[in-house]
């Protein structure tokens, strides 16, 4: 009786623990990759499971992350259900992806507690946390560099990261993929790492290697080119911009790399300035000689610290005929910008608009002011002048008496501003009352008669050393 009774026993366990079991579906993934970032990171699975009635009131469903090659040798939990929370088939369920997930080809699966039982694996699927998702610079945001004939270029990521780049080294977990640029919108990949060292002429950038998610990290283009010549030329980085602020404080300019640095200012030499950067709050025209070793690259950059560009559509020497004007442009990106014209250092009545109508000779400027944000002005000015009579002989005689006739000594035009000709003008005494080489047929504008008659003596030398020489009596 007692031998029955055990095997009954041992039966109706038997049969309980088959009845306990479940069977779990494959996973149905609710996405075709998984491209999560700091903004999104929420992804659907659907599975199916049965009998729904074997579940005790302590199970918990559990989702697991494989490896990037889909090996569930050592998964990842990336979710867990509350005990008792999931009892009806099928079952939808969220995760999320720890931030060092980057691979092609992931899988989950689901797995229960109570009873315990394990799915297969999900189809693969591409999974990137993208942790850092916005452009970074290389080499000091460089466009243009240069290597000597045989050697090299190294081109690196920059680092360490801030407000003005927020570098992807900052994040051991990343990896990079290199290109070369192989038209205006194709490129072929180079290399993977942090650096990359050009021995080929190209445009090359870097990306974070997010694989077929797309993203927004990605680096600057450097055009790198092999010299032609011992000496090449390449660009100058504003770290501010250019134009930048310089309410702001000082914008650090970059040169590329090289073995030594020498920095000008307007064509001077800045002395002390021998690093591959320079910092100042001055604009001006700044070029750096740099020495490659067995070459020299040149660089130069037109620097402005107004905050804003602006141009003006008239030349620097304007010349009017009898009756004509000029209209003057000023095209500007200043936020809310005020304007000011000035003839001959006084300011124009209601001459506050971007553009005015020249109708007069004159020493001619504008002055834009930006009143928000950077508060700074920029300035234009130019010249305007009579179209004087294209005479054949040099007059030996003038009357400037306001009469409009013979006023000013009007030479022949092959000798006035715009022609390198040097004209000067001696006094009887001696004395040089007029030396240019930018003459406007405007001699005399302020004389005084100490004398009847006084005779003046001028020199003309054009630029192949030609000279003409004579007198000239004024008269009233």
């Amino acid at each position: 009786m007692k031998k029955l009774t055990l095997v009954t026993f041992i039966i109706c366990v038997f049969t309980l623990m088959v009845n306990a079991q479940i069977v779990i579906s494959k996973p149905n993934l609710g996405f075709t990759q998984a491209c999560a970032s700091a903004s999104f990171n929420t992804y659907n699975v659907t599975f199916s499971f049965s009998p729904e009635s074997n579940l005790t009131g302590s199970n918990q469903f559990i989702i697991e992350l494989s490896d990037e090659t889909g090996d569930f040798a050592d998964p990842t939990t990336v979710f867990t259900s509350t005990a008792g929370s999931v009892t009806s088939s099928p079952a939808n369920l969220s995760f999320s992806l720890p931030v060092e997930t980057a691979g092609e080809a992931y899988k989950i699966r689901i797995k229960s507690t109570s009873p315990a039982a394990t799915s297969s694996g999900s189809d693969a699927f591409a999974a990137y946390y993208k942790i850092q998702d916005t452009p970074f610079t290389i080499n000091n945001l460089i466009e243009t560099a240069v290597f000597c004939s045989g050697d090299s270029y190294l081109l690196t990521i920059d680092n360490p990261g801030g407000a003005m780049n927020d570098s992807p080294l900052q994040y051991p977990s990343l990896t990079f993929n290199w290109y070369k640029e192989t038209g205006p919108t194709t490129s072929v990949f180079v290399a993977a790492g942090e650096s990359l060292n050009v021995t080929e002429s190209g445009t090359y950038f870097v990306e974070t290697n997010y694989g077929s998610c797309t993203s927004d990290s990605f680096s600057n283009r450097v055009t790198v080119s092999e010299a032609s010549s011992d000496e090449t030329g390449t660009s100058i980085n504003s770290l501010l911009g250019n134009p930048y602020c310089h309410e702001n404080g000082p914008t650090v300019l970059s040169a590329i790399n090289g073995d030594s640095f020498q920095w000008f200012k307007d064509g001077e030499r800045i002395n002390g300035a021998t690093g591959q950067t320079y910092e100042t709050n001055e604009a001006g025209t700044y070029s750096v000689t740099v020495d490659l070793g067995d070459c020299t690259a040149t660089a130069s950059i037109d620097l402005e610290n107004s905050g804003f560009t602006s141009s003006i559509d008239v030349e620097d020497v304007n010349r009017l005929e009898e009756g004509e004007t000029l209209m003057a442009t000023v095209t500007t990106s200043a936020l809310n910008p005020t304007y000011q014209w000035f003839r001959n250092g006084s300011s124009i009545a209601g001459a506050i608009s971007n553009t005015y109508e020249v109708s007069e000779s004159g020493n001619y400027s504008v002055t834009i002011t930006q009143s928000i944000g950077c508060s700074s002005s920029r300035e234009f000015a130019f010249r305007v002048t009579e179209q004087f009579p294209n005479v054949s002989q040099i007059p030996n005689l003038i009357s400037p008496n306001g009469d409009g006739i013979n006023d000013t000594w009007v030479i022949p035009q092959e000798y006035i501003s715009g022609t390198d000709t040097q004209v000067m003008i001696v006094s009887s005494q001696g004395k040089i009352v007029l030396n240019t080489k930018d003459y406007l047929n405007d001699w005399p504008q302020d004389l005084s008669f100490k004398d009847i008659n006084p005779v003046y003596y001028y020199i003309i030398t054009t630029p192949n050393n030609q000279t003409r020489k004579g007198s000239i009596t004024v008269v009233k």
